[in-house]
């Protein structure tokens, strides 16, 4: 289950259906239920501005119990591909 770079493109598009309810990726763009993603890679949880995190979630890690639902891709692939939209459309440099 290791990380290995996948197809941008059909990340976007499951970030569209399963996380674009909660999430906005953007910087400066408006929380929704979860917090904004800008910036996610290197910081530690719980560090968005302006969002209100559960106390358990502040500076840790994965977290059960929080106000995240989604119970994650089951397939590799599908991770991969994600992630590897998520480390573009989120990255700092880029917004």
């Amino acid at each position: 289950m290791p990380y290995s770079a996948g197809d941008a493109s059909k990340g976007a598009g499951l970030f569209k259906t399963r996380c674009a309810q909660c999430h906005t990726t953007g910087a400066g763009e408006a929380h929704k239920v979860g917090p904004n993603l800008s910036g996610i890679f290197g910081r530690k949880s719980g560090q968005a501005d302006g969002y209100s995190y559960t106390a358990a979630n502040v500076n840790k890690g994965y977290i059960p119990g929080t106000k995240m639902a989604f119970a994650g891709l089951k397939k590799d692939k599908d991770r991969n591909d994600l992630v590897t939209y998520l480390k573009d459309a989120t990255s700092l440099s880029s917004s």
